[in-house]
């Protein structure tokens, strides 16, 4: 049962017929016995790498799961920071705060409000995927018996808010200006999170004004699908920006570590573009600076980079490939299309809350619009991820590195990109679902005719398209 909650990235599944409060604590036995060892393995020995932080959502399962899990690590000898009801990148920071040998956040992000999981990270809130340790964790927690379990860690609550409040606010920077934002918390974490940082509507920070949309999350239901990249759940913040004639319009995701952007006129901005705007901002507190960002974003960011002076560096996608990246390149920034974005000064993390900072000093100090801000990085058409459903996923990427072979860049990054920018004017990515029989397309072109003519050309050989 075990293996049918354990993703490419997180742990989530359906309370409690697929997690169940069992698995909750050999979870936390298995999360356990990986980060010490991890933290033995790097010489870490201080008496801070015996603790695991803990924290949760607002979900109605999730105090229950967070008990059990904090038992689990208990019982494997591990002590315990409990921080409380919390945004994810909270934890990301208390690990690092603290010195800990890692952290667990109890969430399902973006699931609908049966879902649970947990988020694991190791030492300075590195991330724990398949590949870096997700599988020895699954390993772990199958061995672990409760029953047989004596070592007996200790639990310690901690309110870490007001640092975690200075840590986001050095992001800030207004300049004096004045901005109206109207904020979608998606009746989730963001209803803690941006009380807590910039105070009710905003009311800590001068010149800020908030209207807040969803920030009730005591029942821990949705009005809407607490997920900004599907179109329909951004719907109210869009006639609320106009109707509030508002600068901009911010809605986060469930656990307040992702978040996209509607612009004065209710438009949505795409994360990539958005990502051109902040990459600018960021080589100029860093010039010469490396910059990542997901390799299904436009080609814009890439030039923005470039011209700028800066060194792009494109990424898998993932937030376990980006802070890798972020890492190894020593990036001042990361955005990814799924609306996390990445910064050097928070431990290479993401952060919904940094994000918003970020996007408000931009904006304030730029003298323009929100649309004027983004409108030189949408210079090109652009399809959006599109799903087709097919079981033979590998024949399909397959037929197409050969076809396109001679007539295009082939490179196996991520999936198969196919880059014919430079001659024909279009480039594509196809990549394969982690967890469905289905191939993702992205393509972007010079023109629209361009784009709806490769279309037309591809769609035919990946399958049936899924419209959802």
């Amino acid at each position: 049962m075990l293996g049918r909650v354990f993703k490419a990235y997180d742990i989530r599944g359906t309370y409690p017929d697929l997690l169940s409060d069992q698995m909750a604590w050999q979870i936390g036995w298995g999360a356990a016995r990986f980060l010490f060892a991890e933290a033995e393995a790097q010489g870490q020995n201080s008496p801070m790498m015996r603790n695991i932080v803990v924290g949760r959502d607002m979900r109605q399962s999730s105090p229950t799961l967070v008990a059990q899990l904090i038992d689990g690590v208990q019982a494997f000898g591990g002590d315990v920071i409990d921080v409380g009801l919390v945004d994810t990148p909270f934890v990301y920071f208390a690990v690092n705060h603290l010195g800990c040998a890692g952290g667990v956040m109890v969430t399902a992000s973006h699931n609908p409000p049966q879902y649970n999981g947990f988020k694991i990270c190791k030492i300075e809130a590195k991330p724990v995927g398949e590949a870096t340790g997700l599988a020895d964790v699954r390993k772990y927690a199958a061995t672990a018996d409760k029953g047989r379990s004596t070592r007996d860690g200790r639990v310690e609550k901690r309110d870490l808010w007001d640092a975690y409040r200075q840590h986001v606010l050095r992001f800030l920077d207004m300049g004096g200006k004045s901005l109206k934002v109207v904020i979608d918390a998606s009746n989730g974490m963001a209803g803690t999170m941006v009380p807590k940082i910039f105070g009710n509507k905003g009311k800590d920070i001068e010149g800020l004004e908030i209207v807040e949309l969803n920030f009730d999350n005591s029942k821990g239901e949705f009005v809407h699908e607490p997920n900004p990249l599907v179109a329909s759940n951004l719907a109210q913040l869009q006639k609320a920006v106009v109707d509030k004639k508002a600068d901009l319009g911010i809605c986060f995701d469930g656990d307040a570590d992702r978040c996209v952007v509607v612009d004065e006129n209710g438009e949505i901005i795409g994360c990539d573009h958005l990502t051109a705007v902040l990459a600018a901002s960021a080589l100029e507190q860093r010039p010469g600076a490396s910059i990542v960002y997901d390799l299904r974003s436009t080609k814009a960011v890439e030039e923005t980079i470039r011209e700028l002076g800066g060194k792009p560096i494109r990424s898998r996608v993932g937030h376990v490939f980006m802070k890798q990246e972020m890492a190894t390149h020593r990036c001042q920034f990361g955005g990814e299309l799924s609306g996390h974005f990445y910064f050097r000064k928070n431990f290479n993390a993401d952060s919904g809350a940094i994000a918003m900072a970020t996007v408000l000093s931009v904006l304030a100090k730029s003298g323009k619009t929100m649309s004027e801000l983004t409108a030189p990085a949408k210079k090109y058409f652009q399809s959006g991820e599109i799903n087709f459903e097919i079981e033979e996923q590998d024949e399909a990427l397959d037929a197409l590195r050969e076809e396109y072979a001679g007539v295009a860049e082939i490179d196996d990054l991520d999936g198969v990109t196919i880059d014919a920018f430079a001659g024909k004017g279009w480039w594509c990515n196809v990549r394969k679902s982690n967890t469905e029989p289905l191939l993702r397309l992205n393509v972007e072109a010079r023109t629209r005719e361009s784009l709806e003519e490769i279309l037309a050309e591809l769609s035919p050989k990946l399958g049936t398209r899924v419209d959802h």
